[in-house]
């Protein structure tokens, strides 16, 4: 695991602000880790702007909190994070991932339409950080790989935004650039 401790301190803050009821806190933490998984290529960096993105989207969803199952979820969040936390600080790295991973296998104890809801958000921000990686530079296929999503889901994201209509800025039109180049071989 790289950068052992800014995971620790976004899963400090992720927890916190759960439990303060600041979901959109969360999604700057996300944000944060974003930029640093990209030059890194760490997965467990990425695993948590995904789980930290997926969590502020979920906790940003007043009607959810109403559902069946919820307090469920809630609790799993929660203890999963603080776990994590305690063995992050131990340097117990398989321990952090198995509690990452059981935040992500609560959803599959929830029963109706919150496990469809929240399954959907996760999925979801798993291709929307992917997208964010490949703005960052990371090719799409290095991006679907990293974060086991498929090319085809990214692609067909990456063609829905704007950034595939992105211009490319020329400063100055190609014959002039070819004079000087011309000019300077002289």
């Amino acid at each position: 695991m790289k950068e052992k401790e800014n995971i620790l301190r976004i899963l400090r803050k992720a927890r916190a602000d759960i439990l303060e009821n600041n979901p959109y806190e969360l999604k700057s933490l996300s944000d944060q880790t974003i930029h640093s998984a990209t030059i890194s290529q760490d997965p467990d960096n990425i695993i948590v702007a995904v789980l930290v993105y997926a969590l502020s989207k979920v906790f940003t969803r007043e009607n959810y909190r109403r559902m069946d199952g919820w307090d469920e979820f809630y609790n799993s969040v929660v203890k999963n994070l603080e776990f994590a936390v305690k063995h992050l600080e131990k340097d117990e790295i398989d321990k952090v991932r198995v509690h990452l991973g059981r935040i992500r296998n609560s959803i599959n104890k929830i029963s109706g339409s919150l496990r469809i809801y929240i399954s959907d958000v996760f999925r979801k921000a798993e291709i929307n950080k992917a997208f964010k990686l490949y703005e960052h530079g990371l090719s799409s296929e290095k991006t679907a790989r990293l974060l086991g999503i498929s090319l085809w889901d990214l692609a067909s994201y990456i063609g829905q935004s704007s950034i595939s209509e992105a211009k490319i800025a020329v400063s100055m039109p190609v014959k002039e650039r070819i004079k000087i180049v011309r000019d300077i071989f002289k």
